[in-house]
């Protein structure tokens, strides 16, 4: 009896970009095998914007690497004075935050779903 396979982890990233601010629209899983490809596309923006938006609304699953990711773009955003911020996170993307702790270490940077981008600007 063979086992099933596991879907291919697929990620799908849409970039929009103004004078001052970036924003990555993320669509599917994010796990160890493409953590990396939103890891450098988020960092190239940092270098290029003084704001970087991570849409979240369409990422069904998010693992630990993914996780350390997100960790780490946070880390990489502060030392280069980007304002970082994190939307539309699904019920499940809320409850590993939750679980792991850093809704409240990255209280500031991450917004319930639903709400827009413009009403975040300073």
């Amino acid at each position: 009896m063979a086992a099933n396979p596991l879907p291919p982890p697929t990620l799908t990233l849409v970039t929009e970009k103004t004078p001052t601010e970036a924003t990555v629209r993320c669509s599917g899983r994010i796990t160890m095998e493409n953590a990396d490809q939103l890891r450098d596309t988020a960092r190239k923006l940092i270098a290029e914007s003084k704001r970087l938006v991570l849409d979240l609304s369409d990422v069904s699953y998010l693992d630990s690497s993914g996780l350390g990711m997100i960790v780490g773009v946070y880390i990489s955003a502060k030392k280069a004075g980007c304002q970082l911020t994190l939307i539309n996170l699904t019920p499940r993307v809320k409850e590993i935050f939750s679980l792991t702790r850093l809704d409240e270490v990255l209280a500031s940077f991450v917004h319930p779903a639903g709400e827009g981008v413009d009403q975040f600007r300073g």
